[in-house]
């Protein structure tokens, strides 16, 4: 999964920001670790292994991704680890799930878990929760031999774990901001980029050297510290510059140069608190609205789909939502229900990018990361 977006309005909801985006520490520690090697099912006949065009989310409240078709919901589930966030999935089927104490392998064609890769990081016992510690946001590198897995320790700063794809273990570890929330990669692999939700910040990390680089991310200054809502969460690579795109509260785009640490803000319209993002090739933004953080001025739910040219369409959501894949042709959004808030909900929505029309799908429990195979 390796994507971001942004929160907090210090005046409001004061007992939200506990439960919120802000500072906290809920999340109930888990049943023992789960053997380093196990699968999770049968290896399917090749006329049922899984079609193109099947929907994976990780099931934040269950353990385990989900295959959901597009059409008709799930076909059925995997078990991971606990509380799964964000995941990525390469042209060889295999799919990397970012849990609290592991990095899970899952060959998506077969729909069987075929490994379990320990993080280095030590985050505590793994737990659930918004403020678990543990693997957040994840990335493959174009050439499909390292993963990149934000790794939140809670109370204190995070960490990049670089995973070689062809050993499947840890190779390194590089120290990043706080609540890795998104990672993302360069188109060309040299640099990946770490979104810091409780830092106002996103680390630059070269490739080659693994030399981490702070560069501040606070359009709205870091006023309220970690009870803030006004942070970055997920954020998109722009395939015609490298740009990092990261949204704040459907008012802010900031644009941010990796290279300079310079960035630009553009306005945005839908006026309302934002997680998830991502981009298509052609330059397209998509960005989650998850609801008000001021109900007496903010607005709900949604999502906006916004063109290279800055014109943005938004289309409302029932509901609160988290993160956003697209169809390859690109007339369709699928949005997760998860939320990482109170509030979720068991299911995607359906967006008809062209017409507006939308539906739910059941999914997984709390789905957050989600990618179309």
């Amino acid at each position: 999964m390796g994507r971001a977006a942004l929160s907090a309005g210090a005046v409001v909801l004061g007992a939200a920001v506990l439960a919120g985006c802000g500072t906290g520490g809920d999340g109930s520690a888990s049943s023992r670790p789960e053997p380093s090697r196990p699968t999770a099912t049968a290896t399917l006949p090749t006329e049922q292994r899984t079609p193109e065009g099947t929907l994976l989310v990780a099931d934040f409240g269950s353990g385990t991704v989900t295959f959901v078709d597009p059409e008709r919901g799930p076909i059925g589930s995997v078990k991971v680890g606990t509380a799964p966030y964000g995941l990525t999935v390469g042209d060889d089927g295999r799919a990397w799930v970012a849990t609290a104490d592991a990095v899970a392998v899952v060959d998506t064609r077969t729909r069987e878990r075929v490994d379990r890769i320990p993080y280095e990081t030590d985050s505590g016992p793994a737990a659930t929760g918004e403020y678990r510690g543990g693997g957040m946001g994840i990335a493959l590198a174009p050439d499909g031999e390292h993963v990149y897995v934000g790794v939140n320790v809670p109370g204190g700063k995070g960490t990049l774990e670089v995973i070689d794809t062809e050993k499947r273990e840890v190779t390194d570890t590089v120290p990043v901001g706080r609540r890795p929330f998104d990672v993302d990669v360069s188109k060309d692999g040299r640099e990946v980029y770490a979104t810091n939700h409780d830092s106002f910040d996103v680390t630059v990390v070269r490739a080659d050297s693994l030399k981490p680089r702070r560069i501040e991310v606070a359009p709205y200054g870091t006023e309220g510290g970690l009870g803030s809502w006004l942070k970055p969460h997920y954020a998109a690579v722009r395939p015609s510059d490298g740009k990092l795109l990261l949204p704040f509260e459907g008012e802010k785009l900031v644009v941010l140069d990796p290279r300079t640490g310079e960035s630009d803000i553009e306005p945005m319209t839908a006026n309302t608190h934002q997680h998830g993002a991502q981009i298509t090739d052609d330059g397209t933004l998509f960005a989650v609205g998850t609801g008000p953080i001021d109900p007496s001025s903010d607005k709900g739910p949604s999502l906006t789909m916004r063109t290279k040219d800055g014109k943005e369409k938004v289309f409302p959501l029932e509901g609160p939502h988290e993160d956003v894949a697209v169809s390859d042709d690109g007339r369709t959004a699928y949005v997760t229900g998860g939320f990482t808030r109170d509030g979720f909900w068991n299911g995607i929505t359906v967006i008809d990018l062209e017409s507006g029309r939308s539906h739910r799908l059941p999914a997984g429990e709390r789905p957050l990361g989600i990618a179309v195979l």
